[in-house]
């Protein structure tokens, strides 16, 4: 439901048969979701012989609303198992999806509570960490955070001594680009009002904004310890035409002993940052977002922002421009996509010039300082009322890029995309590509095949793929083949069982075309769900490396195994168990002792 009248961002909760839920909001006019937020509401849930039925009760003063609005929109979505048919309140087109502006009116909206006045949030943490060859400590320690809704549409957030130490970690990749992998967010204050803080984004995989405020900078991780926040404080506003926030955070220095001598690693650091959007031409947006921090007069790194997305049904163009200033080096960068049909033609072309002085390293997260691309790719789409066929796309296209630094020119690269969507939830996407590029000033002729498939059943989810390509290694620093390919699948068979692996293979070839290592990912979990609120995961990362195809030479070369335990006790409070132990090979290719962690952590909302 959209309870601001803007037309773009909507809450949506979700109630399962078993009693499962899960609530989030929708964003870029149903473009994409973000299941962050965790709102305070009550579900109940009723099975009979013939039917089920199911109760929402979501309180006025557990969300933001605009005051005086008299009509809501709305939309119900059911989804029916047996023929894997999905039904909605209002008419939803196949090719438009569940857009928050075609949501349906609820009338007669009159909310006699402003929200809550004031929602205490204390955390306490008992963590036991044991590094390798050394003792064991145990570390306690609390934090305290709070929101105050000011009004229904403004909250002020804060948080004193957070304690961000991850209760799960970042899985484990193999990254053979030049560019440093983006990691989620998963830390609640940051989660909130986390639409806000962004630039316009197209929703697509193959669009990257300018992202100048990258939240995981703020107590980022250093050599496996996280700089300490001080505390943080944030003011968010949402209305029907105008959403505004604004960020401000403070981390202490990191300092570790070397021959009895104090070395720091990281200074302390003030972050802040600013954003503005005001809704246009129905569901269209402009806006304009800062991101600063700072050490001292010397060091020091800001960007500035503009940003503008135009709607029209499906259609969607974005335009971007962002200024930076890292301790007196100043650059730009300026991106732009088009993503629509032209009668029955799905067309899609963006461009995206960074300067190579643009630097946006301690606020933001665009490594590819330097970059310039512009790609465009065209062809028919056909959607099929009935049949096995659901819709099918298919065309060709070309990417320039030039890479940071290199002189010799762009790399031309063509590709041949075809995308078709079954009935049964199973489809899939086959690329192929060639064409000279240029990369590290080195010239070579890339060709390429991707592929990726996906489906969905009653009892299981599956998505696997590869790619195999002749491209530069950034890793080891030349040109030759390498591959990958990947697996994930979940199975539901088992009541209130989940079991589900996931897979990855990257595959190095040298100079002379032969396979020089082979690295393999495999992480099988196991999920049980006590209760409809309480949670028991298990799993096991295995890391193992292949030298050449001996494969009976094949070393596991790193193994972490974790168990988390979880209860939504009450709404927005949590109890969290969490047992790490990370090994990896020595010298002697004998796995040995990283870190051992235990970890129970309690949240409780307090609210007036």
């Amino acid at each position: 439901m959209d309870p601001f009248g803007g037309k773009t961002t909507a809450y949506y909760f979700t109630v399962y048969a078993s009693g499962r839920f899960n609530d989030g909001m929708v964003l870029d006019d149903g473009r994409s979701t973000d299941d962050s937020w965790d709102g305070v509401w009550y579900r109940a849930v009723n099975i009979h012989d013939d039917c089920y039925g199911v109760e929402i009760r979501i309180p006025f003063r557990s969300i933001r609303y605009k005051r005086g609005l008299t009509e809501w929109g709305i939309n119900f979505e059911r989804y029916i198992l047996n023929n894997r048919e999905t039904v909605y309140w209002t008419e939803v087109l196949q090719i438009e999806d569940n857009m928050v502006s075609k949501y349906g009116r609820l009338k007669g909206i009159n909310p006699q509570s402003t929200g809550y006045y004031f929602e205490l949030y204390p955390e306490g943490f008992v963590r036991y960490d044991k590094e390798r060859k050394e003792e064991g400590k145990i570390k306690p320690s609390g934090s305290l955070n709070f929101k105050w809704d000011l009004t229904s549409q403004t909250t002020l957030d804060a948080t004193v001594l957070p304690d961000f130490a991850q209760i799960e970690s970042d899985p484990f990749t193999l990254n053979l680009s030049e560019y440093e992998e983006w990691l989620d967010e998963r830390r609640p204050f940051f989660l909130e009002g986390k639409d806000i803080f962004r630039m316009s984004d197209l929703g697509k995989g193959f669009y990257h904004p300018l992202n100048i405020f990258y939240s995981r900078g703020v107590g980022k991780s250093i050599d496996g310890e996280s700089v300490p926040i001080l505390g943080g404080l944030k003011l968010t506003s949402k209305a029907e035409s105008w959403n505004f926030g604004a960020f401000g955070a403070n981390t202490d220095s990191l300092r570790y002993l070397e021959d009895d001598t104090v070395l720091t690693t990281e200074p302390r650091r003030s972050f802040g940052v600013l954003r503005v959007k005001r809704r246009v031409l129905e569901t269209s947006e402009v806006g304009m977002l800062f991101s600063g921090m700072r050490a001292d007069k010397d060091d020091y790194n800001f960007a500035f922002g503009l940003d503008g997305v135009y709607r029209s049904g499906i259609n969607q163009f974005i335009l971007q421009g962002a200024l930076s200033d890292k301790n007196n080096k100043k650059g730009w960068a300026i991106s732009s996509v088009y993503f629509g049909f032209i009668r029955n033609f799905l067309a899609v072309g963006s461009v995206e010039v960074v300067q190579d002085s643009f630097d946006v390293e301690d606020v933001g997260y665009l490594p590819w300082a330097g970059m310039k691309k512009i790609l465009s790719f065209v062809g028919p789409f056909k959607m099929y009322p009935t049949g096995a066929l659901r819709n099918l796309s298919w065309g060709p296209g070309v990417a320039l890029t030039r890479e940071p630094g290199d002189v010799n020119g762009w790399s031309k690269v063509g590709f041949l995309f075809v995308n078709p969507c079954f009935r049964n939830n199973w489809g899939f996407n086959l690329q192929l590509q060639a064409g000279p590029c240029c990369e590290e000033d080195t010239e070579y002729f890339n060709r390429g095949i991707n592929l990726s498939v996906w489906g969905n059943g009653a009892n299981y989810h599956v998505s696997f793929g590869g790619n195999f390509n002749h491209s530069y290694n950034y890793d080891r620093e030349f040109v030759a083949y390498q591959g990958s390919n990947w697996l994930w699948c979940a199975y539901n068979e088992i009541p209130r069982t989940r079991l589900s692996l996931s897979l990855n293979n990257w595959v190095e070839w040298d100079t002379l075309n032969t396979i020089i290592a082979i690295t393999t990912n495999a992480t099988p979990r196991i999920d049980f769900s006590i209760t409809e609120d309480m949670n028991l995961g298990i799993f096991n990362e295995f890391v193992m490396e292949i030298p050449q195809t001996y494969f009976g030479e094949t070393e596991l070369t790193s193994n972490r195994a974790g168990l988390l335990f979880s209860w939504n006790f009450l709404p927005k409070s949590w109890l969290y168990i969490a047992l790490n132990d990370h090994r990896e090979q020595n010298d002697e290719r004998k796995l040995e002792l990283q870190n051992q962690v235990g970890a129970i952590k309690a949240k409780y909302l307090l609210y007036f």
